[in-house]
């Protein structure tokens, strides 16, 4: 892959939309579908990759001349998991309640196949500026992600929105637990399908 072309804010708004971790591009599927139980849970965790992955692309980045091709995944895996521990200490240090109840989904996030996949594709091949802000799309389109499908299914399973109750019972307590974390991407994926195609075909509608 070539050095991009695109503009900061097109790789803001492509990370967002057009390659979404979650719902176009369905990596890190693991955490979406077992910890949005809760706003806060996918909020936190969210957060915790979009600072691991703009910290990661910028270090690849600027390291990638001197990387060898060889051993390029275990240099990525190495400054991920530096990353990892950064964030790991800070969360359990400021916010021990959520890093608690988060549990070992935070230390998992050097396996998450978004990060490493964005520093081969893109990091190891682009300057630092372009990098910086491809990770802040990609990491602010998992946010997005996470957050979304955690306030949904809160809202449907238990009634509540952070934590404050809003319906006063639990409409479908379904959505809380695993399986239908499955159910509400799949969902999420078929909304941001429809809402390309018609996004695309009012565009050639315009220009035709």
């Amino acid at each position: 892959m070539p050095k991009t072309t695109k503009s900061n804010t097109q790789l803001v708004v492509s990370g967002l939309l057009n390659e979404n971790p979650i719902f176009r591009l369905a990596l890190s599927m693991c955490p979406a579908v077992g910890l949005t139980t809760t706003v806060m849970n996918g909020l936190l965790l969210g957060v915790a990759v979009l600072f691991v992955q703009v910290f990661s692309s910028c270090t690849i980045s600027l390291i990638r001349n001197h990387i060898h091709p060889r051993i390029r995944i275990p240099t990525y895996t190495l400054t991920i998991a530096t990353w990892v521990t950064v964030i790991d200490l800070l969360l359990a240090a400021f916010v021990p309640v959520a890093y608690k109840a988060m549990g070992i989904f935070v230390r998992l996030i050097v396996a998450f196949a978004i990060i490493t996949m964005r520093l081969e594709v893109f990091a190891c091949k682009n300057d630092l500026v372009p990098s910086f802000w491809d990770g802040v799309g990609m990491g602010l389109g998992f946010l997005f992600g996470m957050t979304l499908l955690g306030g949904v299914r809160e809202i449907l399973g238990m009634g509540s929105f952070l934590g404050y109750d809003l319906l006063g019972f639990r409409p479908l307590l379904f959505f809380v637990l695993p399986a239908a974390g499955f159910f509400t991407v799949g969902f999420m994926m078929a909304i941001f399908n429809y809402v390309e195609t018609v996004y695309n075909r009012r565009k050639k509608e315009r220009m035709a």
